[in-house]
């Protein structure tokens, strides 16, 4: 079941969640600043195109992790958290899309704080 419901998440909503994770790490790593931001980035758009079977644990608040997480917030996160909760909404509509639309809105809580977070 999990292979399946990759491979459907993957053409339903993945690659769009997956290349908006990409790009905006790219864009961090044009800095020298910005480039654990980035290497975040690319984690997370690489658990994007493949989520079942994964979980996300958010990890305990560090100052450097809380810092990391408004930059985030102010630059790229409220766009990529609404976009996956947008994508979610649209997938709840069917009773096939309700898994797919969680799985959107656990990359809309992960866009809103990424760092201090870990995929299992």
């Amino acid at each position: 079941m999990r292979v399946l419901g990759n491979v459907l998440w993957f053409l339903i909503a993945g690659l769009v969640l997956a290349v908006s994770w990409f790009l905006s790490g790219l864009l961090f790593c044009i800095t020298v600043i910005g480039i654990p931001l980035g290497l975040q980035c690319f984690k997370f758009a690489r658990l994007a195109l493949f989520p079942f079977g994964k979980e996300i644990v958010f990890g305990g608040p560090s100052v450097c992790g809380f810092l990391a997480n408004v930059l985030w917030l102010l630059v790229f996160g409220w766009s990529l958290a609404l976009l996956a909760a947008a994508l979610g909404l649209l997938l709840c509509v069917t009773v096939v899309g309700i898994p797919f639309g969680l799985q959107c809105f656990k990359f809309s809580k992960l866009a809103l704080m990424p760092f201090g977070a870990s995929v299992r």
